[in-house]
């Protein structure tokens, strides 16, 4: 499965050839009815010392999967799981068909391990896995983890943790029965310096009590806001009913959709808000830690589905995403005091609040602005670049260091899973917050296709205001990919 970075691929010829043989052996093995095969109740994880390599399958090869994995080339990479081997070639090469320096040593690691087409295969059949990453489109991310989990594996799940609210709240619960199990999503920004410091600076009220936060980005960057396309024959290497996988859609394959495009669509992504929702609104939502919403609304361009991209009214059937967005939650129970945090994309910048700075530019790119009763703070993706505005500068350098920084920062994020792993130190985001975080994103894809404000009740998981839009909380699955 493709993360979601354009790289990756190889040749068609020796240990790189076409996934397809790896769907074709689990259909000889398992028959057509692959999801039917019964998972086994929750399996102990292997216990491992500091001294250990941890064995490490990667469940996406190309893309993001590809960066991930080069953060763990000193454990050992035991099976590799995609769909389009050479598309994993490609990404790997240069221009010229040459493996590039820099991934010659993830391509080395790849060429140790076992491959193979279908994860369920993968983890049936390789009994030494100790940890997956899933650095797969998001529609995988829920079924990938909980056959994972059941069989005692520790995961690593690329955000946006899960593609819907029930899939996120059945992986917490997973992770709360199993908490020997080591869960980590990979939003490598909580482990950044800069955001812990982001963190402890709101926490000690250097900029007072927050009450309004703004959050930007630029995604989308793929196709969104446009018609679905008509379906074209795959390419020869692609494994295309595989990289449906539980998506219980009739679509066939099309470049708008895979390998890198599949965010903007429905069926496959959660959109811009799937994509940077879980590092830009990861720091608010830890330093001011406001529970779930109570109230979502949101404010878009025109949907596209069916119909023409300028239709009147809404489409039937609902496709890609629109172009852009800006949705507001707030959070009637916050720990602080009632919070609004205010979301916009599609390259849209929030207003400038009163005693901003007229000459400090917001980063187009994306950022967060928490405005508080003293002054406010204003940090780039990731957490990076932190900068106080106001009263708050000499405060601030005496505040202390309340949370313990993580070895590599950004770039440690995947070795911080496996040292957790092997017993050395905690987690940085495991699933008990992550999936909080990753639910409060989706809320805003409910209020979106819901189109219309809708309140939420944390508790129960419900939303209280219209009952037909708790249909937006879950989806249905492909038969054979159930969770």
């Amino acid at each position: 499965m493709p993360g979601n970075d354009k790289i990756m691929g190889e040749d068609m010829a020796g240990h790189w050839g076409s996934s397809r043989l790896g769907a074709v052996t689990r259909r000889s093995l398992l028959g057509a009815a692959a999801g039917a095969v019964a998972a086994p109740a929750l399996a102990a994880a292997r216990k491992l010392a500091p001294s250990d390599k941890v064995n490490v399958a990667m469940i996406g090869a190309g893309g993001k999967g590809a960066s991930n994995a080069g953060k763990l080339l000193s454990q050992n990479i035991v099976a590799v799981c995609d769909v389009d081997f050479e598309h994993v070639r490609r990404g790997l090469s240069d221009k010229a068909g040459n493996i590039r320096p820099e991934w010659k040593a993830v391509k080395d690691a790849y060429d140790r391990a076992e491959r193979f087409g279908d994860y369920r295969r993968m983890l049936d059949a390789r009994k030494d896995i100790d940890a997956v990453v899933i650095a797969t489109p998001d529609h995988h991310h829920a079924v990938a983890a909980r056959w994972a989990m059941e069989r005692g594996i520790h995961v690593y799940v690329q955000k946006p943790l899960t593609n819907t609210i029930e899939e996120s709240r059945k992986l917490e619960a997973l992770a709360k029965a199993n908490p020997k199990l080591v869960t980590q999503m990979g939003n490598q920004g909580h482990s950044g310096a800069d955001g812990r410091r982001v963190v402890e600076w709101v926490r000690a009220g250097v900029i007072g009590k927050v009450h309004e936060v703004h959050v930007w980005t630029n995604r989308p960057v793929w196709p969104q806001g446009v018609p679905k396309p008509e379906a074209q024959p795959a390419p020869e290497s692609l494994d295309w009913p595989t990289w449906l996988g539980p998506a219980d859609v009739d679509w066939g394959y099309n470049p708008d959709y895979a390998h890198f495009n599949w965010r903007g669509w429905i069926p496959f992504g959660s959109g811009a808000l799937g994509d940077m929702g879980a590092h830009l609104i990861d720091f608010p939502f830890w330093a001011l830690e406001p529970g779930l919403p109570t109230r979502v609304e949101t404010r878009h361009t025109k949907w596209a589905g069916n119909a023409s991209l300028w239709a009147t009214k809404r489409p039937a059937v609902l496709t890609s995403y629109p172009l852009a967005c800006i949705t507001r939650y707030e959070f009637g129970r916050a720990k602080g005091g009632p919070l609004a945090i205010n979301w916009y994309d599609g390259g849209i910048l929030p207003p400038t609040p009163p005693g901003f700075p007229p000459d400090l530019p917001m980063n187009p790119e994306g950022g967060v602005l928490f405005v508080g009763s003293k002054g406010m703070l204003m940090h780039e993706t990731y957490g990076e670049k932190p900068k106080l505005i106001g009263e708050g500068l000499e405060a601030a350098a005496k505040v202390p260091q309340t949370l313990p920084r993580i070895a590599g920062g950004l770039e440690g994020h995947e070795m911080n899973w496996i040292r957790a792993i092997r017993g050395e130190e905690k987690v940085s985001c495991p699933f008990d917050y992550a999936a909080p975080l990753n639910e409060t994103m989706l809320l805003g894809i409910a209020a979106l296709r819901a189109d219309k404000a809708i309140a939420y009740d944390g508790a129960t998981g419900r939303i209280t205001n219209d009952a037909d839009a708790n249909a937006y909380l879950g989806r249905t699955y492909r038969p054979g990919w159930e969770l």
